[in-house]
């Protein structure tokens, strides 16, 4: 890996952290932002940076066509069945659409897709998750991570008009059926990702730590729930659905600390 490479994870990443903070202390102090957009794409580039980082450009291609095909299918198709996610629609705050979803959606979909994957390969760490019961497990329990992190943030994006649940929710307005299709929409991704980088090589290599990062920035986002949550309630869903993950993780990286992160094949 370059300096140039790692040099710009680690800004992004930085940039990453900022924007969480941010909306962490929104309420007591005003810092710059950059809306849900700007938010996004520094995400998303801190996202394929790292993947590259850690398993080159030919796997994180793949991986990211993988998610942004199957989230927007899965996203186009709920929105004008409901069969997915339930009944809804999105607004205007989150800019152009092809077709009735956002274009930002598909990016959002990898900001989150990515280090929710980290955080289960850390917890899974000492297994073989390059066969097809590695890749099975992973996908299951990535896609569990995620939906846990959608059950905290879902509610209050709903709230400020991002999207419109048509016949309101159990859950806070939202409908339990979405977390299914949480759960099988990221499950989809996971696996087919997975399968698809058997035929492709991994041959970098870089520290536990630098590897760790995603798993940092999932750990944040729950603290930052936890610590403040438009919908007070949140806070202690926040940790559990997002803690959990982000404490078994954060322990089995402390816990192997003198080893490289786990291949996946």
């Amino acid at each position: 890996m370059s300096r140039w490479n790692r040099t710009a994870v680690w800004v992004l990443f930085a940039g990453v952290m900022y924007l969480i903070l941010t909306e962490a202390v929104w309420p007591w102090i005003h810092l710059p932002q950059l809306g849900n957009i700007g938010f996004t794409l520094v995400f998303v580039l801190f996202a394929l940076a790292h993947c590259a980082a850690l398993e080159g450009w030919g796997r994180t291609g793949i991986f990211f066509a993988v998610s942004a095909v199957v989230s927007y299918f899965m996203e186009e198709i709920g929105v004008q069945t409901g069969i997915v996610f339930g009944r809804y629609h999105y607004g205007d705050l989150l800019g152009a659409k092809l077709g009735h979803v956002p274009v930002i959606i598909p990016l959002a979909w990898f900001m989150m897709i990515y280090p929710s994957w980290m955080v289960a390969r850390a917890i899974l760490t000492g297994l073989n998750l390059g066969k097809l019961p590695g890749i099975t497990a992973l996908a299951a329990v990535a896609a569990f991570v995620m939906t846990g992190w959608d059950v905290v943030m879902d509610p209050g994006m709903a709230a400020e008009g991002n999207w419109v649940w048509e016949h309101g929710g159990a859950y806070f307005g939202v409908p339990r059926h979405n977390y299914l299709g949480w759960l099988a929409t990221t499950f989809l991704v996971y696996w087919i990702a997975g399968w698809l980088w058997r035929e492709v090589s991994r041959t970098l290599t870089t520290s536990r730590w630098f590897a760790a990062l995603p798993v940092i920035v999932y750990a944040f986002f729950a603290v930052r729930y936890v610590a403040e949550n438009r919908i007070p309630a949140l806070q202690l869903v926040a940790m559990f659905s997002m803690g959990v993950p982000a404490l078994v993780a954060t322990i089995q990286l402390c816990l192997h600390s003198g080893t490289e992160p786990e291949p996946t094949t």
